[in-house]
């Protein structure tokens, strides 16, 4: 049986495994650096464009999550979150927020008790064993590759939205 989706109303993402491919880079100078895939910014846009917020949650802190979440218009950026289960118990809290709400996009056992506090879990095509098992939907496509942009898609597609925001959007050109 399909979830109903249609409350949904922030999308909470992972960075390490999600967004990216789960590796990091340094370079001689000691800087971390990660590598975005382009695609997912649709999804991100695609969400923005029908009222969903989104956030990006992270255990690890970054200047290029930072830079990539101002490209992406990201309503709330959390970085060096060592507990996303306690953070999120909080900011659902004061934000005043309902289960039926939330949608949580993750692919490690980091996220796998604040996905508890998600309606709609997606994970990469990657994820662990464990993620896998709880999501509702697992996408085509590993972290770092698009994954997001996916799970956006089809949860989009779930609302019917998808065809209305991909018109809206780029129909135009960018």
């Amino acid at each position: 049986m399909k979830k109903d989706v249609s409350n949904i109303s922030l999308i909470i993402i992972d960075v390490d495994g999600t967004l990216t491919d789960g590796g990091l880079y340094y370079d001689n100078y000691g800087n971390e650096l990660k590598k975005f895939c382009t695609k997912d910014a649709v999804g991100f846009f695609s969400a923005h464009k029908v009222g969903i917020k989104t956030m990006i949650l992270t255990g690890r802190e970054c200047p290029a999550v930072t830079r990539r979440a101002q490209e992406l218009e990201v309503d709330y950026l959390k970085q060096n979150i060592k507990n996303k289960f306690v953070f999120l118990e909080n900011f659902i809290q004061e934000q005043q927020l309902r289960k039926e709400e939330i949608a949580y996009l993750g692919d490690d056992l980091n996220d796998l008790q604040a996905m508890k506090l998600a309606h709609y879990i997606g994970c990469p095509q990657d994820a662990c064993e464990e993620v896998i098992k709880i999501a509702d939907y697992r996408s085509w496509t590993k972290g770092g590759h698009g994954a997001v942009r996916d799970i956006i898609r089809k949860l989009l597609i779930d609302r019917g939205e998808w065809e209305v925001v991909v018109q809206n959007l780029y129909d135009g050109g960018i």
